[in-house]
């Protein structure tokens, strides 16, 4: 029989500014695990993604994340207590949607849109 099980899935967020998108992640509680050539590890409990020195302007700004978390307002008053400005980067206000969630997005450094998001009722 095959074994077919994933272990883990992580997608390549490019960065137009290499260093500053590595200390933006940082700043909003991303733990850099590794860096080698180019790639840097990020990581936050199981959760994981690799920040690449990639950039072209038409995929990061179309490229997204989606992050579901367990309580979103703590996620959006955490990272707004950050001074996010100094990376260029912006934060939206919390939304609920018709598809049940409570969400915000988050701009990084470059441009990727990362939708932080929250389970409703």
């Amino acid at each position: 029989m095959q074994n077919l099980n994933i272990v883990e899935i992580k997608s390549f967020v490019p960065a137009k500014d290499f260093e500053l998108s590595k200390r933006f992640y940082q700043t909003i509680g991303f733990e850099m695990a590794s860096e080698f050539d180019g790639i840097a590890f990020f990581r936050k409990d199981r959760f994981s993604f690799l920040l690449q020195a990639f950039y072209e302007p038409k995929h990061a700004e179309n490229f997204m994340m989606h992050l579901l978390v367990e309580d979103v307002e703590s996620w959006h008053q955490h990272i707004s207590a950050t001074n996010i400005d100094e990376f260029g980067a912006k934060l939206t206000e919390l939304v609920d949607q018709p598809w049940g969630m409570r969400e915000c997005c988050l701009f990084d450094p470059s441009g990727v849109l990362w939708r932080i998001a929250q389970n409703h009722g």
